[in-house]
């Protein structure tokens, strides 16, 4: 199923970017293996837990990767993030709200877009464009998917993601317009009553290692 925000599908607008148009696969192969392994984790269908992620099974996009954390309705936090983010940004993003990466008028498109990824739950493919191009430099794009996780007490609250740029970053400092939105509603089912989570595993601690490299660990203090 594809829901697409707004009202209106951007087809119907005239303004869509295919992945096709990313100058580099490296910008498209990051988010097919992101979501690959996240299938690969479902059981009967029903949406992986956040203490299912392992870094091995995503070892060669760590640097792409993140995870979100739900505090507030529209709101996400980043708990983990990969390098390739901060490089972004220009700043360390522990701890901040993934609607950071936006621009001011793109904001609540993405809240809403968080809100439906954990109530539908849904997945989330969204192409995205540097905002306030001037010309001087060239317009950066970029594609991020997120992927819906439940949390220890069996919420779904957390998210894993991959986001790839795909141009100069410069100093850093960007943040993205969304050229398109691809919402895609899941089957959640019931977690069998006969699976039992992995013994001594703590929603926050394993099985990421804290030293895994490429990764930024938000603490809970933080």
């Amino acid at each position: 199923m594809t829901i697409f925000l707004g009202g209106r599908s951007r087809a119907e607008t005239g303004n869509v970017i295919s992945m096709d148009r990313f100058r580099s696969g490296r910008s498209v192969s990051p988010i097919r293996q992101a979501e690959a392994y996240w299938s690969a984790l479902r059981r009967q269908g029903d949406v992986p837990k956040r203490s299912d992620i392992d870094p091995r099974g995503l070892e060669n996009i760590l640097e792409y990767t993140f995870i979100l954390e739900r505090i507030a309705p529209g709101v996400a936090r980043f708990r983990l993030a990969g390098n390739h983010l901060s490089r972004i940004l220009g700043m360390e993003v522990r701890g901040m709200p993934m609607t950071a990466l936006f621009s001011a008028m793109a904001r609540a498109e993405a809240a809403a877009t968080l809100e439906h990824i954990f109530l539908a739950p849904a997945i989330a493919d969204l192409s995205l464009a540097s905002a306030n191009n001037s010309g001087a430099v060239p317009q950066v794009e970029a594609r991020t998917i997120l992927l819906p996780l439940k949390s220890d007490q069996g919420d779904v609250s957390r998210a894993l993601g991959v986001l790839v740029a795909d141009g100069p970053l410069g100093a850093g400092g960007l943040r993205f317009d969304i050229a398109s939105s691809n919402l895609r509603k899941i089957d959640a089912r019931p977690v069998q009553s006969n699976v039992e989570p992995a013994p001594g595993l703590a929603e926050d601690q394993a099985p990421i290692s804290r030293n895994a490299p490429g990764l930024r660990v938000v603490s809970r203090e933080d």
